[in-house]
C-alpha cells in the first residue's frame, strides 16, 4: 500500500512541474498571462517560440513517461498506472501554480507511450480524423479523450488498463471543458 502512495506522490510531483512557466521565466514572459494563459506546450509555442515550446512539449511528455517508469519500479504494474494517472493530475492541477495547470495532453501521451504506445497512435489518429472533420482542435481533443478508454479496452483487453484510461480521460476532459463551448 505504501508503494502505491509513493508512486502516486512521485507521479503527482513529476506531473506538477510547470516547464512552460519556468521557460517563460527564462525569457521574462508570463505564459499564464499571455496567449491562452494555459501553462502547456501549445501556449508555450505561441508565447515563447517554437524551440522553447517544443522543449516544453518534450519535457511534458517525458514527465508522464517517467511517472510510469518510476511507479513500476516502486509498485509494479499497479504502481505504474497509479503514477501515470497522478502525473496527469499533477499537470492539470499543479501545486506550484495553486492548482492551475495545462490540459494534460502531452503528459497523458507520455503516460500512454510508456504503458501502450499503440494506444497513443490510435488516439492521435482519432484526433486527426476529428480535427479534419470538425476543424476544431479542442473538440478533436475531447473526442479523442472520450474514446481513450474504449481504445485501450479494445487493444489491451485489460479492465485495469481501461479503468486507468477512463481516469486519464476524465482528467483530460476536465482540462478541455471550458474550451468546448467555442
Amino acid at each position: 500500500m505504501y508503494e502505491l502512495a509513493f508512486a502516486a506522490g512521485l507521479g503527482y510531483l513529476l506531473g506538477s512541474l510547470p516547464f512552460a512557466v519556468w521557460f517563460g521565466w527564462i525569457q521574462k514572459k508570463n505564459v499564464l498571462a499571455e496567449g491562452s494563459g494555459n501553462p502547456g506546450a501549445i501556449n508555450a509555442i505561441r508565447v515563447l517560440g517554437l524551440v522553447p515550446g517544443l522543449m516544453v512539449l518534450v519535457l511534458d511528455v517525458f514527465k508522464g513517461f517517467l511517472a510510469v517508469f518510476y511507479g513500476s519500479i516502486v509498485g509494479g504494474t499497479t504502481g505504474a498506472l497509479v503514477g501515470g494517472v497522478a502525473a496527469v493530475f499533477g499537470h492539470v492541477c499543479s501545486f506550484w501554480l495553486a492548482c492551475q495547470g495545462g490540459k494534460g495532453i502531452a503528459t497523458a501521451a507520455g503516460v500512454w507511450l510508456a504503458i501502450q504506445p499503440l494506444v497513443v497512435a490510435l488516439t492521435a489518429a482519432v484526433w486527426l480524423g476529428s480535427w479534419l472533420y470538425r476543424r476544431n482542435a479542442y473538440q478533436a481533443f475531447a473526442i479523442a479523450a472520450a474514446l481513450l478508454a474504449p481504445l485501450v479496452a479494445l487493444v489491451t483487453r485489460s479492465l485495469e488498463l481501461a479503468l486507468t484510461a477512463l481516469a486519464t480521460a476524465a482528467l483530460l476532459l476536465r482540462g478541455h471543458w471550458r474550451y468546448l463551448a467555442r
